[in-house]
């Protein structure tokens, strides 16, 4: 499996089309090298957590550390142990300033967020209820299933289905965290997604049936393939119906950027590419691409600095927490410029910072691994109990909560956000909160050699690297709801 956009779970990706910007050439560039020192498929990573051990797996863009927690592990449980921080959806709901909204009835009553993932998570109902008690949230109003693309059959021996059903109780939880009173639908596939068109004909066409009968608001897409490994722009193109569709029907749809900085994998799912990259459906005019930043909180959720784009290849706890090992390996927000679409009309603002193509992300919330948040899992094949977790698989689930806010203030769905976005940062609109320092840049030991691909730095208002920015939620909601709406 290749989770992109990921997550990283330790301890334990017509008119109005064209008007968006056209599918440009494939780039050559960035030619995948045949030796590989990235993060092995099935290769253990040994960790330190003081709970059970887990049997599970490591793929180069989504890590499970080799323990469990029985109880949600604090920040200074972490801090303390490992000299990374891990968070709670508390913190997160005071981190980005919702409780002004809460206080208000406003906590996602009437809209609909859709997580799409393979493969699903058979115990993701009482996981969810049990992560409600556990940290005093409401079940959400109501919570369905679908799997409109083809039955789906989970095999608890296979670290595929595991890593997929990991990446589900990820989705669902923190996308109801900030938005609990919003209605859920899990839309499962039968396909895996991985690099290049597989699992996506079965991805279009589940999101296709929900956004068709009217079930969805915004949908929340926790995977990608870079873009060089598709066999051709046409391939792509015959994947966009569904973001089409979700564009006429008003429905908003996100992509996580991804979690190997400017650096992403080939075609083998295991190399890197040597040259920047970026991800579709991320990069996709029609989707929103969320980015990753760290967040630095007190145990109350309090900012003790500003946000900063997220990187992680350099730190050496984090590396020791993850890899079991000093580093560097690819571990930060995804972006950078498209080579399959050119500049939408909303980023005309930015061609000083995007040129001619499309750039990625446009908006980013908390990804870090240093700064993990507490998800509960007891999938059949797995240890029971708290795994932290990081990557713009966090991010995500996390803005979708944010976009199912904004469409209850505004009492309607809001559809493509990015024209608002983009004109709430030419307005300076208080709710965007700049994310003014960090890059993506990375580096990696690959064919006997140590690699790095420079990538895009975080600065003053839009930045190939943050977006636009992150949000002061009690502002954000408000301010979305109308730019989208005008």
């Amino acid at each position: 499996m290749h989770l992109k956009r990921k997550t990283v779970f330790f301890a334990g990706t017509g008119a109005l089309v064209a008007a968006l910007g056209g599918l440009a050439s494939l780039s050559a560039e960035g030619a995948v090298t045949a030796a590989v020192a990235a993060p092995a498929v099935a290769a253990p990573v040994v960790a330190a957590f003081a709970g059970q051990r887990a049997a599970v797996t490591v793929h180069p863009d989504i890590a499970h550390l080799g323990r469990v927690e029985n109880q949600p592990p604090t920040t200074a449980n972490c801090e303390k142990a490992f000299a990374v921080a891990c968070y709670e959806p508390g913190q997160l709901e005071q981190a980005y300033n919702l409780w002004p909204l809460y206080q208000q009835g406003v906590s996602g009553q009437g809209t609909t967020i859709v997580i799409v993932d393979s493969f699903g998570s058979p115990t993701i109902r009482q996981d969810l209820s049990f992560f409600d008690k556990t940290f005093k949230l409401p079940g959400p109003a109501s919570f369905k299933v679908l799997q409109p693309a083809g039955a789906v059959h989970f095999d608890a021996t296979n670290p595929n289905d595991l890593g997929w059903a990991s990446e589900t109780s990820l989705d669902v939880e923190y996308a109801h965290s900030i938005a609990p009173n919003a209605n859920i639908l899990l839309v499962e596939t039968p396909v895996s997604e991985t690099e290049g068109e597989n699992g996506f004909p079965q991805i279009v066409q589940a999101e296709k049936y929900v956004i068709d009968h009217d079930d969805a608001d915004v949908i929340s897409q926790s995977f990608g393939a870079t873009e060089e490994t598709f066999p051709s722009k046409d391939s792509v193109e015959a994947l966009r119906d569904a973001y089409r569709d979700a564009a006429w029907h008003d429905v908003t749809v996100l992509a996580a950027s991804g979690d190997s900085g400017a650096a992403d994998v080939g075609a083998d799912g295991q190399t890197y590419y040597l040259s920047p990259v970026t991800s579709w459906p991320a990069s996709d005019p029609l989707v929103t691409g969320v980015g990753g930043t760290q967040l630095h909180l007190n145990a109350s959720g309090n900012h003790t600095s500003p946000d900063t784009l997220w990187n992680d290849t350099y730190s050496v706890p984090t590396n020791k927490f993850i890899f079991g090992d000093n580093g560097p390996n690819p571990l930060a927000s995804g972006g950078g410029e498209s080579t399959l679409f050119h500049r939408p009309y909303y980023q005309e603002d930015v061609r000083d910072e995007v040129g001619e193509r499309r750039g990625v992300p446009d908006v980013s919330m908390s990804a870090a691994c240093d700064g993990a948040v507490d998800v509960y899992m007891t999938v059949p094949g797995l240890l029971a109990g708290w795994y932290p977790t990081c990557g713009t698989s966090e991010a995500t689930p996390l803005f979708a909560g944010i976009v199912a806010l904004a469409a209850q203030w505004g009492h309607h769905s809001l559809g493509l956000i990015n024209p608002a976005l983009y004109r709430m940062r030419e307005y300076n609109e208080p709710g965007i909160v700049n994310v003014n320092s960090g890059n993506n840049n990375v580096s990696f030991y690959q064919g006997g050699k140590l690699r790095a691909v420079g990538g895009f730095s975080a600065g003053d208002g839009y930045s190939t690297g943050a977006g636009v920015g992150t949000v002061n939620g009690a502002l954000f909601v408000p301010e979305l709801a109308r730019f989208a709406g005008s």
